[in-house]
């Protein structure tokens, strides 16, 4: 039986800072050794080249060393996902996830949290967008969830990703080898590999059969409900956090999800709150959740209509500001003023993740 998790969501300060975590471990929340995995936003440009991702990962695992045991090469070896881009008034911050023994936690049979995590085969270049990534991450969340100690599929409510985009140093090591990339475009991979690995999701947790590779960001109809996806150039394998509810657990927390079936749709949002187990009014306002939620994690994607509930936008058209910018801080408004915070998970490149023009949601209650 997996252990219970504490999960905090503590502020980053500024680029390269991590006080918030060792806070939590001197304050003997979380043991350093006991982080199993970390989700944050970093305020950089959120494309390939977002430095900010490297400079938190370093700052967060250095935290992990200083105040545990674990060596430098262990500390590598903790999921760390970070996702760039604070646009609007997203606030930069990271949610940690970590153990606690059993005996320190409140005691229930009721479902509660569980994280468990994989990483899966290597990832060519070439894979990226065609089946083969799509069956390798599918691989990885099986495993993942066998160590969350999750055996029915309905009880995974947020499926985190890192996978590789496409570089042009990688490109070239594809054609030395005499193969062919899906696309040369390295800002595209982004939404490519995202797309992949949320078809990847959907295949493991039974939601759609295995597709083919003409499907791959072509057939929208097809999507993971939990999945959330991100991709980077600082590896070569999907890294699978795997979140979800299980009975025997015991501890405080609990997670829900929904979906939001447009970028203005606080009811998915609420959906999602509710579904974690917290009761609300029919109307609720953010003060109805008196402090007891923990974090929300959405993924957004601008229509491909160019519109939303009829009315036409210009984020598809925009030559001076990329829509990934622009859907990230309308979403993140949106999930500001339901939570009454604006350190929200808010991610964009929503392909094949949640339905088209929206995004899932999920959502992190402390039950108490």
């Amino acid at each position: 039986m997996p252990e219970p998790i504490e999960v905090r969501k503590v502020a980053i300060k500024h680029v390269s800072d991590a006080s918030g975590l060792a806070e939590l471990i001197d304050a003997g929340v979380v043991a350093a050794d006991r982080v199993v995995a970390v989700v944050g936003k970093t305020e950089g440009n959120g494309g390939v080249n977002d430095y900010t991702r490297i400079i938190a990962d370093r700052a967060f695992r250095e935290v992990l060393v200083d105040r545990g045991t674990r060596t430098p090469e262990e500390a590598k070896q903790v999921p760390i996902v970070w996702s760039g881009g604070t646009d609007g008034v997203i606030s930069p911050h990271a949610t940690i996830f970590a153990t606690v023994p059993a005996d320190q936690a409140a005691q229930t049979d009721e479902p509660r949290l569980t994280v468990g995590f994989a990483m899966s085969e290597a990832i060519l270049p070439e894979e990226i967008g065609r089946r083969p990534m799509i069956e390798k991450v599918a691989a990885a969340v099986q495993v993942a969830m066998e160590r969350a100690g999750i055996t029915d599929t309905a009880d995974v409510h947020y499926v985190q990703t890192k996978t590789p985009l496409l570089t042009i140093h990688t490109i070239r090591d594809a054609k030395s080898r005499g193969q062919h990339v899906w696309t040369e475009e390295t800002h595209e991979s982004m939404d490519l590999s995202n797309g992949c690995t949320g078809l990847g999701v959907a295949v493991a947790l039974g939601e759609i059969d295995l597709p083919d590779d003409a499907d791959v960001m072509h057939n929208r109809a097809l999507y993971s409900a939990v999945a959330s996806c991100s991709s980077g150039v600082e590896l070569d394998q999907a890294q699978v956090v795997v979140v979800g509810n299980a009975r025997g657990v015991g501890g405080r927390y609990r997670i829900g999800h929904s979906v939001m079936k447009d970028a203005l749709d606080a009811d998915g949002i609420w959906a999602a709150i509710r579904s974690a187990g917290l009761e609300l009014p029919e109307r609720p306002h953010s003060d109805d959740l008196d402090g007891r939620l923990v974090n929300v994690f959405l993924k957004c994607e601008a229509s491909r209509d160019g519109a939303v509930r009829g009315r036409r936008n210009a984020m598809l058209d925009d030559s001076d500001v990329h829509w990934h910018r622009q859907i990230k801080a309308c979403v993140g408004g949106v999930a500001s003023v339901v939570t009454g915070d604006p350190a929200v998970f808010v991610s964009v490149s929503a392909a094949h993740q949640g339905p088209e023009g929206g995004g899932p949601v999920a959502a992190i209650v402390d039950l108490g």
